[in-house]
């Protein structure tokens, strides 16, 4: 295959080396004994869609893509996380560390969210984002300073180790790596890093990396896209609250009742003083949420 590679902020880029497999591969290897010819086209669609809504999982792990990947540190410690996958990163033991750092754009420097201790979110005065941004610059700049310092090589000992001067460069350092995993691992991996309430830069790069597979396995995706990526599921608590919606409020039965009322119906059965459904007050608004 042709290698797709887009680049990415000021240094990074995704490329997709190798893709094992296609949409034919996870049908073939649902039916085992049958081979390409065998089947139609429509009924290979229909086969993986029942595989993705049904959660069969094995016949797209037959799949397999591969990715060299040149992204921040911190962005990599997210991507070892997923640890289906198998990878290869560049050594900062062997090499000399890059002076490439990730130095975010205005647009994303915001401040510590108030309703999520692991995110960002809010505005900041254009006064506020220079000083920030002024501060990262700095804070990198002088790392690496000290970094090749520390690997200088006119000492008479040839500088400090690399494996020691590393420890003094930020998580904003580039690195690369080349990173393989398996299809029902890789959709897995895009539902969590492409998720709104996930890191914007691992958004980007998960972003970039599914775009760049969905062409080769067009079925797949579509069914992922149907019946994971874009579905919401219901704890069974969640469930009660809208059959109990349903059942006490006749004007839900219309499709037209459902789409214009529903979360207004939440709301006024949240405060039923006579039925507890076993939610949290997060739980409510997750519900909410799910249902705009």
């Amino acid at each position: 295959m042709e290698i797709k590679e887009q680049k990415l902020h000021e240094h990074g880029f995704v490329r997709l080396i190798d893709v094992m497999g296609d949409d034919n591969s996870i049908a073939d290897a649902a039916r085992v004994s049958y081979g390409k010819g065998t089947r139609t086209a429509s009924d290979n669609r229909n086969l993986i869609r029942y595989l993705v809504r049904h959660k069969h999982t094995s016949p797209l792990q037959m799949v397999e893509v591969k990715f060299h990947l040149k992204l921040p540190i911190f962005i990599m410690r997210q991507l070892v996380r997923h640890r289906t996958a198998s990878l290869n990163e560049y050594s900062g033991r062997y090499s000399i560390m890059t002076d490439e750092c990730y130095e975010p754009s205005e647009e994303y420097i915001q401040p510590q969210s108030q309703t999520n201790k692991q995110g960002r979110g809010g505005e900041l005065s254009d006064s506020w984002k220079q000083s920030y941004k002024q501060k990262i610059y700095g804070a990198i700049n002088k790392a690496n300073v000290a970094y090749k310092f520390l690997i200088g090589q006119n000492t008479p000992h040839g500088g400090l180790s690399r494996e020691l001067a590393r420890t003094v460069l930020p998580v904003s350092n580039y690195t690369e790596c080349y990173w393989k995993i398996d299809l029902h691992n890789f959709f897995h991996f895009c539902r969590l890093r492409m998720d709104d309430h996930a890191q914007q830069e691992i958004q980007d790069y998960a972003k970039v990396m599914y775009e760049m597979v969905k062409p080769e396995v067009p079925i797949a995706a579509e069914a992922f896209e149907d019946y994971s990526l874009n579905s919401i599921s219901l704890s069974r608590m969640e469930a009660d609250v809208l059959q109990y919606v349903f059942n006490t409020f006749p004007e839900m039965q219309s499709s037209s009742g459902f789409t214009q009322n529903i979360t207004s119906y939440i709301s006024r059965v949240k405060n039923v003083e006579d039925i507890d459904f076993g939610m949290s007050k997060r739980e409510w608004k997750e519900l909410e949420e799910k249902l705009k």
